[in-house]
């Protein structure tokens, strides 16, 4: 039986009518660094709990750790204890604010596609357990172009891409479309690719962000993108990553917050997203570690 095969099996496990069903996996991205692409992550995720769903984030911003700086807890395990240490899944679930679960992902995915197949199998069928524990998975990627992050967004069915008004930022969000549209495994039937304006003076200052970068991606890419919404600049969000703190949590009336709110209600509307399939989790890194997209 080759890899491809046994994953598929593992996948088709996972989708018996028994068995749950699968979680939405979100993946958030930036071109560059320092646009607030992680405390996007953890605001939405604090949304999505006030909502009723179980969440959880994988942090794949491997060497940086913004998300348990954010949270102001130390995981005791990652993803490197799970693969290389016999770790479970349930184990390496660190729990922060609102009992959003979290996930470290340090430089065990970087390893994962020099397993050997039974392992790796192993590994996979662990991951594909996070589908009976969360509604939906947020993956916090590394900022920029790296072929890691286009490994992630290539394996992912629905982007967040989230950017702010400097002109390098723009651009930098260009570059990445462009480098993910080179991918020889990118689709954009089986891709959405949505858009955040962050640090924004005003809601028509997002709304034209959204369009300059929508007249280009358009022109040059003919990729289809959406745009979800603007967080404003707030005092109030500044003061709550000072202390380790969601603003949605911290002060749920900022309008840093209420924006977050929005864009969550959007995320969550059915007839908005009607086109995103949910591949649950087995098959988002099977399709890292593999290289195919492998459906049940």
């Amino acid at each position: 039986m080759d890899q491809a095969q046994q994953l598929r099996n593992i996948i088709k496990a996972g989708a018996a009518p028994h068995s749950r069903p699968l979680a939405r996996v979100i993946t958030v991205t930036s071109g560059k660094g320092g646009v607030g692409k992680s405390n996007t992550a953890i605001n939405l995720a604090i949304q999505f709990r006030k909502m009723g769903q179980r969440v959880i984030i994988l942090d794949a911003d491997f060497g940086l750790a913004n998300i348990e700086i954010m949270f102001g807890t130390v995981p005791k395990h990652n993803l490197c204890d799970l693969i290389y240490q016999g770790k479970n899944i349930r184990d390496i679930i660190t729990y922060g604010p609102m009992e959003v679960g979290f996930i470290s992902g340090g430089s065990g995915i970087a390893g994962m596609s020099n397993l050997s197949r039974d392992y790796l199998a192993y590994i996979i069928q662990n991951l594909a357990e996070l589908d009976a524990i969360a509604d939906i998975i947020i993956v916090d990627t590394g900022a920029g172009i790296s072929d890691a992050v286009l490994e992630f967004l290539v394996a992912s069915g629905e982007i967040l891409l989230v950017t702010t008004p400097e002109p390098t930022s723009i651009t930098d969000s260009y570059s990445l479309l462009k480098a993910l549209c080179g991918h020889p495994r990118f689709s954009s039937e089986v891709l959405q690719i949505k858009v955040i304006a962050n640090k924004v003076d005003s809601q028509d200052e997002g709304q034209t962000l959204f369009n300059k970068l929508n007249v280009v991606v358009s022109r040059y890419l003919k990729l289809p993108i959406t745009y979800l919404g603007a967080i404003p600049q707030d005092a109030q969000l500044s003061k709550a990553v000072m202390q380790q703190m969601p603003v949605s949590l911290q002060t749920p009336q900022a309008k840093s917050a209420l924006a977050f709110e929005r864009i969550a209600a959007r995320l969550m509307n059915k007839e908005l997203n009607q086109g995103v399939k949910k591949r649950g989790m087995a098959a988002f890194f099977s399709h890292i570690v593999t290289g195919k997209i492998i459906n049940p």
